[in-house]
């Protein structure tokens, strides 16, 4: 999920860590489409090693050629306990919504053809249930056999492809997909044959797939993730047309517009783009911030980059509900690093150490954002108070500004992008006289200060209408009881959040631990990987930073051993009622039969607390948290009615390795299922680019030879295949091992990115500031020769003499002629230049013989000289000699001269 505005914060803090990727598009030749060779060098400069695919945050053929050695694809498996509470409330929201949307549909469908409007026949369609996509469902694992089956078609037919190792993660296998790739990493860096400048690139849009790159410590870590553009209109879904949501339709008819109107409302279709995040660049912004002087102890960067990864989880993440006095849009992380820089002279250390935290250190930090609290709350009411009043003046000025008359019919202006065909003018007279007439109608009656109208338009003589109030025109605002800029607001917190007294320090104190737990819990997921797979926070609400009193001898230890959900064990933990249909029939019973003794876990309808929000969907969803221990109980009983399909979507899988025939481990695996090797075998990592762990054999293995059975009826079965695939297993190290959280020795920093001019925002004597281009700091930037600026001066006339704008004159240059590109060393000069500069002097004689011979003597003069071109010698009827001049620049120098041709 991420967190909520982080990318958005930290792109405009560090610009420069976004470059934008080049991606290869598929051409088409005598209209047949040619793929893209892969196995060509990646168009951005830069060749990635490794490349990880978050498959829930995107499935996208962007796996060439980044992928040199390993291809990892990683899908959301069962979650930790603290995950499926957000998983368990957006699921309810999703099926809530859809529920409320479509009953409201229905209801002004219906009052719109009560009242005569037309609308399209309803279309009677099975609305997509997108909690589907959910571990243990059919659907992920029809997705599953979907990208075996095409990892196995790549790797037989795609040449980039060739020598790479595929690992598909699918929701089988226990953990988030992100999470997953994190510990992937985390095992492979701690082997003794680990390749320490492995270039990383991970793919995903989650913001908190940056903490997780940051806490890896590898120097060569990118993030390709889709560039965020606005949601584009959609239509109205009762009428099928532009301009209106659906609460607005009035049923009215598509007015016809042109012959082919049907096409009017569509936009032309974009093709999605992608940006890299450099974390290496982002680490020199952090280490430009972080680096602290008079320290009493050594500054260690990498500790620090830790700490700042710590502090980020204050203004939320997935499992915990951000502190109160903490918001990533009024600034909080750079209100808690330059808080963090004051304090960590006086706790002797560090805050965390390879994702453990020392609670005694973190109490300093907290209680000094708790002594700004009162401050910061009465700041975020004056800003809103402020944002309101602004709001309000634009309103009455829009109101005051808007024209009094727009024309209609033929000459109604029209929207931008609208592709129907321009329709041609008739009687634009009469036209003309109308609304005129219309105008002085609309003037006579705003005249009259009491004069009505009536629902026709026809002034009214009942009576002036009564003037609205001047907020009328604004969204009611939420009731808020809580008040935090008043005194007084701790304690209505607690009662109206908790139901408790703020004098209850036992609660308050409960409340607390359970959140320094959440902390501890949520930095050794990033860092270790899950301490206790059964942990969650048991709250809706966070408590205040001044709360953080006394938490360091509070216990930060989990339970060990503990062991995730099976997928439909889940499905039982996150779905609401509307979704059951996932489930066997017997499970399902258990969410809608009254007598179940779960019932009250999956409640038909619930709160929303917007807690200081404006949209529902930024609100607190208050659904009860699911009790395990009943719920596996009431299991129990139903677990025998499982049948064998459902019990294997119920079971917990595994990673599984493919390579293809060309691949130096193909023969090893091969040779493992001919002799029916049923132990678990190392990987020889000389095979395998360094790559360790255990193979195990794959009841449904892809084998060579061996047709592969296409999951898709559409698509074809692999006959020929020649790919293999065996079960993989990381390395695996002791329950209390730690992962040190340092930069690998041999670890090559990357060339410094940023220059001094960087660090503010503006640079370059006061103009702004602008990013590099591509990965490639020493790219040459375009440049345009002196043919591109000649067919900029007649494809884009500007007024001569304006600053930034192309004139008509020939643009100074270093070269003597003007109309000549300068040759490469074994390049031949453009046919198309010479008949285009014959044309120029055929044209330019043609002037000249008319106007006299000086001129032409100088034009002479000019291309026989390989000075640099000097416009003063040069004038002639219409100016500097470069193309002649046009009529309407002609006309700006105060004369009209005859067309030359």
């Amino acid at each position: 999920m991420g967190v909520p505005a982080f990318f958005r914060w930290l792109s405009r803090k560090y610009p420069s860590i976004i470059v934008n990727c080049v991606e290869e598009k598929a051409k088409e030749c005598n209209g047949v489409k040619v793929p893209i060779d892969t196995s060509k060098p990646n168009p951005n400069e830069v060749e990635f090693d490794n490349l990880y695919l978050d498959m829930n945050g995107i499935i996208h053929p962007c796996t060439h050629p980044e992928d040199k050695r390993l291809l990892y694809m990683a899908i959301d498996g069962v979650a930790p306990r603290a995950k499926m509470n957000q998983q368990r409330s957006r699921r309810f929201r999703a099926s809530k919504e859809g529920m409320e949307a479509a009953e409201e549909k229905q209801k002004i469908r219906q009052e719109i053809l009560a009242k005569g409007g037309i609308l399209p026949p309803e279309e009677v369609k099975e609305r997509f249930d997108s909690n589907c996509i959910t571990p243990g469902t059919e659907f992920m694992d029809n997705l599953a056999k979907c990208l075996r089956y095409y990892i196995a078609d790549r790797l037989n037919s795609d040449p980039g492809w060739k020598n790479l190792t595929v690992i598909l993660s699918d929701a089988s296998a226990p953990g988030e997909g992100e999470h997953k790739i994190m510990d992937y990493i985390r095992r492979q860096r701690a082997q003794p044959n680990h390749d320490p400048n492995t270039h990383h690139c991970l793919c995903g849009a989650d913001a908190d797939l940056i903490m997780l790159g940051l806490a890896t410590h590898e120097p060569n870590f990118t993030i390709i993730r889709e560039e965020f553009k606005p949601n584009k209109p959609k239509p109205c879904s009762l009428c099928n047309q532009m301009g209106h949501e659906v609460k607005d339709c009035q049923g009215l008819p598509r007015e016809k517009q042109g012959k082919h109107d049907q096409f009017a409302d569509s936009l032309p279709m974009a093709e999605q783009e992608f940006i890299f995040i450099r974390l290496c660049v982002l680490r020199e912004y952090l280490e430009r911030e972080l680096t602290m002087a008079s320290l009493p102890f050594t500054f260690d960067f990498e500790r620090s980059v830790d700490d700042w990864v710590f502090m980020c989880f204050f203004v939320g993440n997935d499992f915990l509900p951000h502190l109160p006095s903490l918001e990533i849009r009024e600034g909080a992380i750079d209100r808690l690093v330059n808080i963090y820089k004051n304090v960590v002279h006086k706790t002797g250390g560090y805050l965390t150490e390879s994702g453990f935290v020392n609670l005694q250190r973190v109490q300093m930090i907290m209680l000094a954002v708790g002594e700004v609290e009162d401050s910061i709350f009465k700041k975020r009411k004056d800003d809103d108070d402020n944002f309101k009043r602004r709001q309000k003046e634009k309103r009455k000025r829009m109101k005051r500004d808007q024209p009094s008359f727009i024309p209609g019919g033929q000459f109604s202006p029209q929207a931008l992008g609208n592709r129907s065909s321009p329709q041609a003018i008739s009687n634009p007279r009469q036209a003309a006289f109308e609304m005129r007439m219309h105008d002085r109608q609309n003037s006579t009656t705003s005249s009259s200060p009491n004069t009505s109208l009536t629902s026709d338009g026809s002034p009214s003589l009942t009576g002036g209408i009564k003037r609205k109030a001047e907020d009328s025109d604004s969204e009611p605002e939420p009731e808020d009881n809580i008040r935090l800029w008043e005194t007084g607001w701790k304690q209505r917190y607690y009662k109206n959040k908790f139901d408790v007294d703020a004098s209850d320090e036992k609660f308050r104190r409960k409340v607390v631990q359970s959140y320094v737990e959440g902390l501890c819990w949520v930095l050794r997921y990033y860092y270790q990987g899950c301490a206790s797979w059964n942990w969650y926070y048991p709250f809706h609400y966070a408590p205040f930073a001044s709360d953080f009193e006394g938490i360091a001898d509070m216990p930060s230890d989990f339970e060990k051993g503990s062991k995730p959900f099976k997928p439909l064990e889940q499905l039982m933990g996150v779905f609401p009622a509307a979704s059951g249909n996932f489930l066997p029939p017997t499970w399902r019973k258990l969410m809608t039969d009254p007598e179940s003794s779960i019932i009250d876990f999956y409640p038909e309808d619930f709160a929303i607390d917007l807690n200081g929000k404006k949209y529902a969907w930024q609100g607190v969803a208050l659904l009860p948290f699911v009790d395990e221990r009943r719920l596996r109980a009431a299991l129990e009983e139903v677990y025998p009615d499982l049948t064998p399909e459902e019990s294997r979507r119920n079971s917990l899988g595994g990673d599984v390795l493919f390579v293809g025939k060309h691949h130096p481990l193909c023969d090893f695996i091969v040779e493992q299922y001919k002799t029916k090797n049923t132990e678990p075998v190392d990987i020889p990592p000389e095979l395998c680019y360094g790559i360790q762990g255990k193979l195990t054999l794959n009841e449904n293995a892809v084998l060579p030879d061996q047709t592969v059975e296409s999951p898709v009826p559409m698509l074809r079965d692999l006959a020929q295949n020649s790919a293999v695939s065996i079960s993989f297993k990381d390395p695996q190290f002791d329950e209390d091992f730690v992962f040190k959280a340092i930069v690998l020795p041999g670890a090559k920093k990357p060339a410094p990115v940023l220059k001094p001019g960087d660090w503010e925002k503006n640079n370059n004597d006061g103009r702004p500031w602008r990013p590099q281009l591509g990965f490639n700091r020493d790219r040459k930037p375009v440049h345009l020769d002196q043919s591109a600026f000649r067919t900029l001066s007649h494809t884009m006339p500007r007024e001569r003499g304006m600053p930034g704008m192309y004139a008509n004159a020939v643009p100074l240059g270093t070269y003597g002629n003007p109309y000549a590109r300068p040759l490469l060393s074994g390049q031949q000069q453009i046919p198309k230049l010479l008949s285009r500069a014959k044309f120029t002097l055929h044209c330019v004689s043609s002037l000249h013989r008319t106007a006299g011979a000086a001129p032409l003597l100088a034009w002479n003069r000019m291309l026989q000289s390989q000075n640099q071109y000097q416009p003063s010698q040069y004038q002639g009827l219409g100016g500097p000699m470069s193309y002649p001049q046009r009529p309407e620049d002609r006309m700006d120098r105060g004369r009209q001269s005859p067309p030359l041709l």
